[in-house]
């Protein structure tokens, strides 16, 4: 019998990253959204060759398959906010790492110029994604994603991410997209996340 796949705790109290994500949107967020992938997947896969495999590897191994959106979807967004969760923590922000800074200052000049073109993706994404921080080979760059997509299935190793769906900051932020963006990646981004990723 395959085990489920489940839904991973938070990292930290629902409301331990007040003001910048209220408590009331993670409750949301992580309480309704992200299970709701996790309990569709698991409608999803009993009885295909994907019941089995790890989170990771259902994501690698029906992405891009139209016939298989519906798994895709649900299992690469279920991974995505789980890497999502652990991008951010209380007071966050400030200096990266001496090990990740100086590959942020190789490329892209400054801890700075990085968070302005995280932003600047992560803002300009139209429509529901994400923006990320990735490993490509031994150079850092900054992509963005539609929906459910992850740089997981693009040869990339994710390191950081915002999310930038409604449901991410709506209830906060309402439309003011870039006011939540700033805010996550000056409070609350988990730079030593990154360097645990860039292992």
């Amino acid at each position: 019998m395959a085990t489920p796949i489940s839904l991973p705790p938070l990292p930290w109290a629902e409301n331990a990253l007040d003001p910048v994500i209220s408590a009331n949107t993670i409750s949301f967020h992580y309480g309704k959204h992200h299970k709701t992938y996790v309990d569709n997947l698991n409608k999803l896969i009993p009885g295909t060759e994907y019941a089995d495999l790890p989170l990771e590897a259902i994501v690698k191994a029906t992405a891009g398959k139209a016939d298989k959106a519906g798994i895709f979807n649900n299992a690469a967004q279920i991974w995505n906010h789980t890497f999502y969760w652990n991008s951010l923590r209380a007071k966050g922000g400030g200096e990266p790492p001496a090990a990740l800074k100086q590959k942020i200052d190789a490329a892209f000049g400054s801890v700075d110029a990085c968070k302005k073109e995280l932003s600047a993706a992560a803002v300009s994404q139209f429509g529901s994604g994400w923006g990320w921080l990735v490993a490509d080979g031994g150079k850092l760059k900054i992509v963005k994603t539609a929906n459910a997509e992850t740089p997981l299935t693009q040869g990339l190793k994710p390191l950081l991410t915002v999310d930038v769906w409604e449901h991410a900051y709506y209830l906060d932020y309402q439309n003011k997209r870039a006011d939540h963006v700033n805010a996550v990646l000056d409070k609350l981004i988990n730079w030593e996340f990154a360097v645990q990723n860039l292992g």
